[in-house]
């Protein structure tokens, strides 16, 4: 596999700073941002208010944890633009989420912001092991989307060359890649697992393309699916982090030579860990959800923004800037079964070390009576034989039984049968 360890003169300056120092810099910016927020928005005005606190007993960094959260339903009870900070004119662009659950959220950019989240982002590329010169292949999705035009940017902002493909066409998505010879992928997990699929349908080894490394975000994935991506790709398979509410892609990003953990950009983005009932903040090193308040958007500050990830903080290694731990899980995507808590990257992990399967599932809910039942929908590896697989599908029940303490039932299909999507991937079909 390639080595793409860093120069540590390519690093920005804050990523070589000290803990103290980068402390400084986020108190400074956190009593802006929350200056900022209080005296342009109505919304955290009145929030404050209701909690008893003001922009000014902001003292320490540990203060924060007295300001009041911001939730998603904040951003579409205020729908569309109550929740920016500066004068229309002042928008350079607006993004948004689907809308797909409810009123989509919408978030606004300066340029100022914009320029913060290239330099955001050439860092995320950076520290996966992308270069000045190399080709980024983009197959994010563009448009309202956050990822594809954040990855782009952010490419262009390092000095790479972007190929802007964009999610779908995955015939075409192959050829440009054999014919293109990118180094660098930017793509969802499940759907590099669709594009390694399509090569071997053509059968192109996917190990002899030029790809060095893919980066990879927009839906939790494992450790499992590294594993299985390196080993099928032959490159390296790196996590970045983001969400439209805070930026977009590049709030954290894991780096290359260490693959332990996503390094949060801590000099824009305050991270906190969070008790997800009572919603006390947790010491660093304990498991809770992730909130952020980011300490230099202009368009649209985010005080205290719940996520609904769940991780935990950790030191940092290859950079000072603490860790996230990987994102394997979300309040909103846990499935509680007959009163066990389960999630779909549970799921992924046991049918990744199950060898008779592949990547490709679904997890299917159904009322059984008055009882839920959970049915995982998953294809066997094309070189296993449908005993092999059918033998496997009952391990994997075997599996979840023992390792999360439920019992579920495993349909082993033919391997396309499962669904694909060219963003992110719809792991549960609830049927109840």
């Amino acid at each position: 596999m390639f080595d793409l360890t860093p120069s540590p003169d390519s690093l920005d300056p804050i990523e070589r700073a000290s803990i103290d120092e980068i402390r400084s810099l986020q108190l400074e910016r956190m009593q802006w941002s929350l200056r900022h927020a209080y005296d342009n928005v109505g919304h955290y005005r009145a929030a404050f208010e209701a909690a008893g606190v003001h922009p000014d007993d902001c003292r320490s960094l540990d203060d924060l944890g007295r300001f009041p959260f911001t939730a998603k339903e904040d951003l579409r009870e205020h729908y569309p633009f109550g929740m920016f900070a500066v004068p229309q004119d002042q928008v350079s662009r607006i993004h948004a989420s689907s809308g797909t659950t409810g009123q989509p959220t919408v978030v606004g950019y300066t340029r100022n912001d914009i320029d913060m989240w290239a330099d955001v982002c050439a860092r995320s590329i950076r520290a996966s092991g992308g270069r000045p010169g190399h080709k980024v292949h983009v197959a994010y999705g563009y448009g309202l989307f956050t990822g594809g035009l954040g990855a782009h940017y952010g490419a262009e902002r390092l000095g790479c060359t972007v190929i802007p493909v964009s999610g779908g066409m995955t015939e075409r998505q192959v050829r440009l890649i054999h014919d293109f010879r990118p180094e660098v992928i930017m793509v969802t997990p499940s759907y590099m697992l669709a594009l390694i699929d399509e090569m071997e349908r053509h059968d192109l080894d996917p190990t002899d393309t030029s790809l060095q490394v893919g980066i990879f975000g927009a839906e939790p994935w494992t450790n499992d699916m590294r594993l299985e991506v390196e080993r099928r790709l032959d490159m390296h398979a790196v996590d970045i982090y983001g969400l439209s509410e805070v930026i977009g892609p590049g709030v954290a990003n894991e780096c290359v030579e260490t693959k332990d953990g996503l390094h949060v950009w801590e000099d824009h983005f305050y991270p906190e860990i969070i008790d997800p009932e009572s919603g006390a903040v947790l010491p660093d090193g304990e498991y809770g959800e992730l909130a952020f308040t980011t300490l230099t958007k202009e368009a649209m500050p985010m005080v205290r923004y719940r996520t609904r990830d769940l991780t935990r903080l950790l030191p940092g290694t290859a950079r000072p800037m603490r860790r996230i731990e990987k994102i394997t899980g979300r309040t909103d995507d846990m499935i509680i079964l007959r009163g066990v808590n389960l999630f779909p990257t549970q799921i992924e992990e046991l049918t990744l070390r199950t060898p008779a399967l592949s990547a490709h599932f679904q997890c299917h809910l159904r009322k059984d009576g008055a009882m839920d039942s959970l049915t995982v929908r998953v294809e066997r590896r094309s070189d296993a034989s449908p005993g092999e697989a059918a033998a496997a599908g009952a391990e994997l029940a075997d599996h979840v039984k023992s390792n999360i303490g439920v019992s579920i039932a495993v349909e082993v299909v033919e391997p396309g049968e499962v669904a694909r999507s060219a963003g992110k991937m719809h792991r549960v079909v609830d049927e109840r």
